[in-house]
């Protein structure tokens, strides 16, 4: 463990953040890490618990007692290969996970947790500055070929997996850019796309081969999810060139709110809005971008999809930005009693909401109003949940100037032309229909194709699509091999 007395000597302390007034100048990254030593000073509050439930609070079971001694230790580099045991991107994680292993830390009963998701982030960072991450390409390869389709966070765990198996692995990405929705949902000031892109240089190195731009199966007419694919793959096709088929999309279908004037010009979904900006900030040229400069914003949904359209729309210079939610107001402090070590319902408040942001809660939109075809407003009503549905406050309907609304209220389900292309059944979501069994795990009901990720639990966290992509690699090392030596 740290030190034995550390979790009573030593507080919390949280990442800091450049200046509101610097970092809404630029689309960079602005968390300022903790250094070496005070590092130090958070592994040493770490507790050593008889059960650690951090470990099981961690969708990729971190074994994170062990890395927080390692830096307290001083032992850097072998902190960074106890984390990388469990985490293929743990850059991606120490940067945007929301750290559910710190609402599970014993400390959290009745203190501070530790501070779990910096020490990860001060790892990896120390880890790439040393030149500690390394390819490690297979010794052997197995002749077997797997197509990977979809590149986000659960696609890269599985083909770099499958490739450190000594499988021939291909990664299908409808986009121009590999990361899937990290790469375009995730604002650059979250996580700078550089993340990405050195460790696609690294899995390159390990034998992965990249095809972007490729679209498999066909995008239904009129779809409005963002893709700049210029050729198509059949599933039929790569059912006969491979030996193996993981689907790892994304949940890409946005909730609508289908209320009276939802056809007006100036209402769109947070994922026609968020991928330009980042498209922009990698140096492309759009025609008619989506921006907030001089406008009132409203963003339905209170998320952090939402909160990524208020950070960005504050850096476009957005004369008003309103989210609203639909919830009531949660507790600014939980019951930690009642609810440790589960994640806790409780009012969190993101570095976006902090550069200027009005909330409004427990908050539905009646009707969009407008004027010469476009937005101009939205009439409102508060709400109350009762009786298993939420019910109008009678005289609290209200109207709200809007330029631009931004729909943000989460992702229903994968765009389902890639699922009927392979004949992959579907749960009552419209997700993959695949279970997590030990035996036969991640397989669909179609001979040699997986699922893992949003496309078969839904829309879920980055860490989570990690766990699945990796998991569902063993599966496929598996059934391809007899056999797996490939951590689950």
């Amino acid at each position: 463990m740290g030190k034995v007395t550390g979790f009573m000597e030593f507080e919390r302390l949280e990442e800091g953040y450049a200046p509101v007034k610097d970092r809404l100048k630029h689309y960079k990254e602005f968390v300022v890490g903790l250094d070496d030593a005070q590092a130090k000073v958070q592994g040493a509050r770490c507790m050593d618990c008889g059960t650690p439930f951090c470990n099981s609070g961690c969708p990729v079971n971190n074994i994170i007692p062990d890395f927080n001694d390692l830096v307290y230790q001083g032992d850097w580099k072998n902190a960074s290969a106890v984390l990388h045991s469990t985490n293929n991107f743990p850059d991606f994680t120490g940067r945007i996970c929301p750290a559910p292993c710190e609402a599970a830390c014993t400390l959290n009963v009745n203190d501070d947790a530790v501070g779990i998701k910096s020490i990860e982030h001060a790892i990896i960072d120390k880890a790439w500055a040393e030149g500690w991450v390394q390819p490690l390409p297979p010794k052997h390869k197995t002749g077997k070929k797997v197509a990977v389709v979809g590149s986000g966070p659960a696609g890269m765990a599985a083909a770099q997996q499958l490739a450190r198996a000594g499988h021939d692995v291909t990664v299908f990405e409808k986009n121009d850019r590999i990361g899937g929705l990290l790469r375009y949902g995730i604002p650059d000031f979250k996580m700078e796309k550089s993340h990405i892109d050195r460790r696609v240089a690294q899995m390159e190195a390990e034998g992965v081969t990249f095809r972007t731009g490729v679209l498999v199966g066909a995008m239904p007419t009129g779809s409005k999810v963002t893709n700049w694919a210029k050729e198509t793959v059949s599933a039929d096709q790569l059912k006969a060139d491979f030996d193996a088929v993981v689907l790892t999309g994304g949940s890409e279908q946005s909730r609508d709110l289908p209320v009276p004037g939802r056809d007006l010009e100036g209402i769109h979904f947070a994922m026609e809005f968020l991928p330009q900006q980042n498209k922009i900030n990698a140096g492309d040229k759009l025609k008619g971008q989506l921006r907030a400069d001089g406008k009132h914003v409203i963003v339905i949904g209170g998320g952090d999809t939402g909160s990524d359209c208020v950070g960005t729309s504050n850096r476009h210079g957005a004369v008003s930005v309103t989210q609203f939610e639909v919830m009531p107001q949660p507790p600014e402090q939980e019951n930690k009693p009642l609810v440790w070590p589960y994640w806790p319902l409780k009012l969190r408040t993101s570095s976006s909401h902090d550069e200027g942001c009005t909330r409004e809660f427990a908050i539905s939109t009646k009707e969009f109003l407008g004027k010469n075809g476009k937005v101009t407003g939205l009439k409102t009503v508060h709400v109350e949940f009762k009786d298993g549905k939420f019910v109008e406050v009678p005289g609290s309907e209200k109207e709200y100037q809007a330029d631009l609304v931004l729909l943000a209220m989460g992702f229903v389900n994968p765009v389902a032309t890639v699922l009927d292309a392979f004949g992959v059944d579907k749960d009552p979501r419209g997700n993959a229909k695949a279970s997590t069994d030990f035996t036969g795990g991640y397989a669909t009901n179609v001979p040699k194709v997986f699922a893992a990720g949003d496309m078969r639990r839904g829309q879920s966290l980055v860490v989570w699509a990690i766990r699945e992509g990796r998991q569902a690699a063993r599966a496929v090392d598996e059934f391809l091999m007899g056999f797996s030596d490939l951590p689950r």
